[in-house]
């Protein structure tokens, strides 16, 4: 018996791997999921033995919906629906909106039929374009902060800026304010020395889905990718910034971080603390007190209007990816977006052609060089359908542009944290703050254009001629798209 285990011990290794891999792409196909996303996960699981099958566990698994993420309904607390409430846009006023935005109020009524998404109309909002400005308005804000900070990020180091960041943090919670943090243990490295501080200091704290091995899992599914910061409920920022060195552009940095965030003062506030405490209500497993000081009343005489979207394996409907669908569909004049990941699903990508076909200004900025060698090739395999429907696509060149932005019709515009690939759309946690104002939407689109000055474009004769072993490797790369 020992004897045949062991001359044999490859064929049954081989044999338990495909019952496995039978067993798994039975699962996928009853799933009816998008039938590319299919195709390539069980061309992974046949035709490379064992490490398909890592793939497929380690990322191919659909918690949707389920009790992984079933979080306990603070919605329902009194305070939250009082807030929810106070939060409801007037009639006249969402009729004075629908007559200065058109056809755009469609983003309004996709979104107001969620109560995690209201319309919000008092705000204050300032653009923050790349990591200086964002930390030195944030640690003003921080340092100024009076009861409590509330902290969700992807990625906080304690690097140079992170142990700035984390040190203002101790010494406010050391004065006596409430500080929660939250941070992906998958995006952040935060030495023990530094938790030793945060723990003797008083900040509650808590890792976000704690993993093994993170330096292993770095793509792994279901990562809390939300950066959000909120300031005694009146003051919340949200954007593309995460917490580390990379970036600051230090002036001995040699290398540019271009990215862009959003300072809000206003009623959007409440929103992103709603969403805040629904994710403090997960880590950590325990009853939540939502205390009223969370929503306190704000004045602001700014009138810009704001909705939070917020999407991930927790919501009903991949709310981010829907709204720029639609802003994209209802566009009239033009359509600029950022980002530093273009792995669109189909429909975007037949939204974008449509509209350029029908005369829209659509313009794309994504990176020359990305982080990611599958990343690079995938994005570049969408880009001749779009080229060819006139869509214009240029390459940053300065550095890195991570910026998650759109522009639309001088009349919408969104900064967040939602990349325009499969995993921001359907796996990570995300939030964008989408801006319904004109003033903004230009200052936003005067940003893109000039970044345009750091772009080189691409002319769809000379892309075409690019070589076989390009075209290959766009098309290797294409197949885990949906994997990404």
């Amino acid at each position: 018996m020992f004897d045949f285990l062991g001359n044999n011990v490859w064929v049954i290794l081989i044999v338990i791997n495909y019952l496995l891999a039978l067993a798994a792409v039975v699962t996928i196909f009853f799933k009816n999921l998008n039938p590319t996303k299919t195709l390539s996960y069980i061309m992974v699981l046949v035709f490379v033995p064992f490490f398909g099958l890592f793939v497929y566990y380690m990322f191919g698994q659909e918690y949707r919906k389920t009790k992984l993420f079933n979080r306990k309904d603070i919605s329902n607390t009194s305070v939250i629906k009082s807030v929810g409430k106070n939060l409801r846009v007037k009639e006249q006023d969402l009729e004075k909106l629908n007559k200065s935005l058109d056809d755009k109020i469609k983003l309004v009524k996709l979104l107001k039929t969620s109560d995690k998404s209201p319309l919000t109309l008092k705000n204050k909002v300032d653009i923050l374009v790349n990591g200086k400005l964002k930390f030195e308005r944030l640690f003003k804000d921080l340092r100024d902060a009076k009861n409590y900070i509330h902290i969700e990020y992807y990625v906080i180091k304690d690097d140079k800026i992170g142990s700035e960041f984390l040190d203002i943090l101790c010494s406010k919670a050391k004065e006596g304010l409430e500080v929660k943090l939250i941070y992906d243990d998958v995006g952040s490295k935060i030495s023990s020395k530094m938790k030793h501080k945060i723990d003797e200091s008083g900040i509650e704290h808590h890792a976000f889905m704690p993993v093994l091995f993170s330096s292993l899992t770095g793509k792994s599914n279901y990562r809390n990718h939300r950066k959000i910061a909120i300031i005694d409920g009146e003051i919340g920022y949200v954007g593309g910034i995460n917490i580390s060195d990379y970036y600051v552009n230090y002036d001995d940095s040699d290398f540019y971080w271009r990215d862009t965030h959003l300072r809000i003062h206003g009623e959007a506030v409440k929103v992103l603390q709603f969403h805040f405490l629904t994710t403090w209500d997960f880590v950590t497993e325990e009853e939540i007190d939502i205390k009223e000081a969370y929503f306190p009343e704000i004045e602001c005489d700014d009138e810009i209007p704001v909705q939070i979207a917020a999407s991930g394996p927790d919501t009903d409907w991949a709310n981010i990816m829907e709204a720029i669908l639609t802003a994209i569909n209802n566009a009239e004049k033009y359509v600029y977006l950022t980002t530093p990941y273009f792995i669109p699903n189909d429909q975007i990508v037949t939204a974008l052609q449509i509209a350029s076909r029908i005369g829209v200004d659509v313009r794309i900025i994504t990176p020359k060089e990305s982080d990611s060698w599958v990343a690079k090739h995938a994005t570049s395999s969408y880009l001749e359908p779009l080229l060819e429907a006139g869509v214009k696509v240029y390459l940053y060149t300065k550095g890195f542009v991570h910026a998650k932005t759109m522009v639309v019709d001088d009349m919408f515009s969104t900064i967040g944290t939602c990349n325009m690939d499969n995993r921001s759309f359907n796996i990570n946690f995300e939030i964008n703050a989408l801006i319904y104002h004109k003033e903004k939407s230009i200052e936003l689109k005067n940003i893109f254009l000039n970044d345009l000055e750091d772009c080189e474009s691409i002319e769809y004769d000379r892309w075409v001629e690019r070589s076989k072993f390009c075209k290959f490797k766009e098309s290797f790369s294409r197949l885990w798209a949906p994997l990404l």
